[in-house]
């Protein structure tokens, strides 16, 4: 329910929190224009980490691409690939930073626990307590034929797997006791007797026997983060989860009801209602008045959405090969072919195409639409786009009803992106006293102002420790 009295303001010391998302897979970073960076030179990863730590961001994310697009088994050549591994790219990236904390997106699918845990300590360590792990699984074969056991995870299985994948990692960021490295010279011993705890653990999907090899980091675990929004998904977050990621941040009483429901299920898992941070991804376009914003926006789409691209995406829907049209002219006259999803693309067909054509012809009919600007108008809908001050004004109310506690956000540009929503949007958003002046820590914990991690914790803490 929106909430209208002006006086109702639940969390008035709410402060807003931004990370940004350097993609994978994907045709919303405009590639095309003569702006637009390399997605693979490391100055692009410097430059974009960098803007965001000078914009105060809790966060640079990096996303998994495990393999490239394809339609008919050709390369599916629109859109932007070929992301480095993403623990390697931060692990750079911590030694030209100093605060921002460092995500990646590591997949517990295909993806063995004793091996990720060491690597996402390492980062952890490498990075001062600035790691973080966006926790994401894959059911689908079409991904898992690049990997020696195929797609053999079913659907029903995959949070099974990746809720026994987080109980072993954090045994091993846990196995080492607090103080384990002698601190002086003189001590008996590099390690405190029995400091270093030998792991042992036999579930449906692992059977681990080892002893740690790193010590915990400054902030005692990498900050979880999870995606999936599912009630499958919403429940593992709020099981193990300290920051969520969601679609739901477009549309007010949308993210609204999304973040109430997500407290529920918290407080059903014994958890406190404020122990998740909720950032939905976004993509945020400024311009000086609202009429240029808007212009803009419609530029930016039509970047994005290239005559190509929407005859691909157009394709999918109808399914059948629509290269030789004019995306410009009207939408096909054919039939769409019902097929079977294969995974063709890297995304799923819809369940019944013949409604969703009948609905894009008669709006389509009504707005004057050529199939290009129905492919925009009729795609995912992203982003917030306004004034730098109109923008302030809606995320404050955002934040302080409890809507969101923060962003992820896209850039439609790399490397300058970021360049108007540091220099722009930050200081409106300061001004307004929603938004940090400095870190608030070092640690990526710190930032985001969360609790010590779940299996730490007394029972006062809202959990007990495991």
């Amino acid at each position: 329910m929106t909430r209208t009295d002006p006086l109702d303001v639940p969390r008035p010391d709410a402060r807003l929190h931004f990370g940004v998302f350097f993609q994978g897979v994907n045709h919303w970073t405009i590639w095309s224009d003569p702006a637009s960076g390399s997605q693979i030179d490391p100055a692009s990863f410097r430059k974009v980490a960098r803007t965001a730590e000078r914009g105060l961001f809790d966060a640079f994310f990096l996303g998994e691409g495990l393999r490239l697009r394809e339609v008919d088994g050709l390369i599916h050549e629109l859109d932007v690939a070929g992301r480095p591994d993403a623990i390697t790219q931060l692990a750079a990236l911590a030694a030209v930073t100093e605060r921002i904390g460092l995500v990646s997106t590591s997949n517990t699918t295909f993806n063995e626990p004793a091996d990720l845990a060491r690597r996402l300590s390492g980062l952890d360590l490498l990075s001062e307590g600035r790691a973080g792990w966006n926790v994401v699984t894959t059911d689908n074969a079409w991904t898992g034929a690049n990997f020696r056991r195929g797609g053999y995870l079913d659907h029903a299985d995959r949070y099974r797997r990746a809720e026994e994948f987080l109980t072993v990692a954090r045994a091993l960021w846990d196995g080492w006791a607090d103080g384990a490295v002698a601190g002086a010279a003189d001590a008996p011993g590099w390690a405190a007797p029995e400091a270093v705890g030998r792991v042992r653990h036999r579930g449906t999907q692992f059977d681990v026997d080892l002893a740690p090899t790193l010590p915990r980091s400054a902030q005692g675990h990498p900050v979880i983060f999870q995606a999936g929004d599912s009630g499958e998904g919403r429940d593992f977050a709020a099981r193990n989860a300290d920051v969520v990621f969601s679609a739901h941040g477009n549309d007010f009483d949308d993210a609204l009801a999304f973040a109430e429901d997500l407290r529920r299920r918290l407080l059903a898992a014994g958890r406190p209602a404020d122990d998740l941070r909720i950032l939905p991804g976004t993509e945020i376009i400024i311009g000086a008045t609202e009429a240029e914003a808007l212009e803009k926006k419609r530029w930016i789409r039509l970047q994005q959405v290239t005559p190509a691209t929407a005859l691909g995406v157009a394709g999918l829907l109808w399914g059948i090969d629509l290269s030789d049209r004019d995306a410009d002219g009207p939408l096909p006259k054919e039939d769409p072919v019902v097929a079977e999803n294969d995974g063709s693309f890297g995304a799923r067909r819809v369940a019944d195409p013949r409604a969703v054509v009948a609905e894009w012809r008669e709006k389509a009919e009504t707005n004057g639409w050529s199939l290009r600007e129905a492919v925009i108008a009729l795609g995912p809908q992203r982003g917030h786009v306004g004034t730098p001050a109109g923008l302030a004004d809606r995320f404050a109310h955002w934040v302080r009803h409890g809507a969101v506690d923060g962003f992820n956000v896209t850039p439609y540009l790399i490397p300058d992106g970021l360049d108007d929503i540091v220099d722009l949007l930050v200081p409106e958003l300061q001004e307004r006293g929603v938004y940090p002046t400095a870190y608030a820590g070092r640690t990526l914990r710190e930032h985001l102002g969360l609790r010590e991690p779940l299996t730490r914790r007394s029972t006062t803490d809202g959990r007990r420790a495991g």
